[in-house]
């Protein structure tokens, strides 16, 4: 069994960018970050100083926009709209989640598609379900699949199982491995019976939220599991949605919980910004000419 080792990847990631930024700020180009944070909903605000921790490492300018509760969202949306178009700004997050007064989706369509490092706008999501993947992935899976080649895992002609369908992680992850040329299988909670699919497949990737869901006797030997879930148990630790000790016995490949794929969400959030600042750079030097 080999362990999928994303907390080592994303230093790797990190270092990557944090070269190729220096490059830009020598030419005086700074890539900013511009992260939104509506509430007071305590992962995200870890989530936030984490994605900004990694920002000051890369190099990288973060500017975080910390909203009450009660923002409306014709505020939020007001926001944007002066972010999408401030030519100092190369990416736009807003974390999620936001609170039930305000529509996700029409916040997430507001984003400008070539500032949306999140890679949640319809427009970035029909590029990939397209096969273009020129446009900004979901960070998630985006790791998922850095992780994998990192490995020289190739996933054409497996069978996999995504668990989860959400379209953060379990969707664009089915595609990425479609586009991979996997023979995929999506299962969600309407699912009859979980195992079925999961027996017979090479690779399972685990995007539920669910601990212990995927156990020993639902694999077979030699599967490659990656486990996406991150759980806090009631004395603190951070598990995933994998059964680990027993599961691990079977796989030859498994990402841990913590220090597997959610390590990587984040290094390639940088990657994007990156993305998205070089892009930046091209239109900005096309409309000079």
């Amino acid at each position: 069994m080999t362990l999928l080792d994303g907390k080592k990847l994303s230093q790797s990631v990190k270092d990557e960018v944090k070269s190729e930024v220096a490059k830009l700020v020598q030419k005086g180009i700074v890539p900013t970050l511009a992260v939104i944070l509506v509430g007071d909903d305590v992962p995200s605000h870890t989530y936030v100083n984490a994605k900004a921790k990694a920002c000051e490492y890369c190099g990288i300018k973060s500017l975080v926009y910390k909203l009450g509760a009660d923002t409306t969202q014709s505020e939020l949306l007001a926001l944007i709209n002066t972010l999408n178009f401030d030519d100092s700004v190369d990416g736009i997050l807003v974390q999620l989640p936001l609170p039930a007064h305000i529509n996700k989706a029409t916040i997430i369509e507001a984003i400008s598609t070539h500032k949306d490092v999140d890679g949640f706008h319809p427009f970035n999501v029909g590029l990939l379900n397209t096969g273009f993947e020129s446009g900004l992935l979901p960070c998630t899976p985006l790791g998922v699949i850095k992780l994998l080649k990192a490995y020289d895992i190739n996933v054409e002609g497996l069978d996999a199982v995504v668990i989860g369908a959400s379209n953060i992680v379990g969707r664009p992850m089915a595609t990425m491995l479609l586009n991979l040329g996997a023979s995929v299988s999506v299962c969600h909670i309407k699912t009859r019976d979980l195992s079925l699919y999961t027996k017979r497949a090479d690779l399972i990737v685990v995007a539920a939220g669910c601990v212990n869901l995927l156990k020993a006797d639902m694999v077979k030997e030699g599967v490659i599991v990656v486990d996406v879930g991150i759980n806090r148990l009631a004395n603190g630790k951070l598990v995933g949605d994998v059964d680990f000790d027993s599961v691990s016995k079977k796989a030859s490949f498994i990402s841990p919980v913590p220090g597997g794929v959610g390590a990587m969400t984040i290094a390639m959030l940088m990657a994007n910004t990156l993305k998205a600042t070089l892009a930046h750079k091209k239109s900005r030097e096309k409309s000079q000419k």
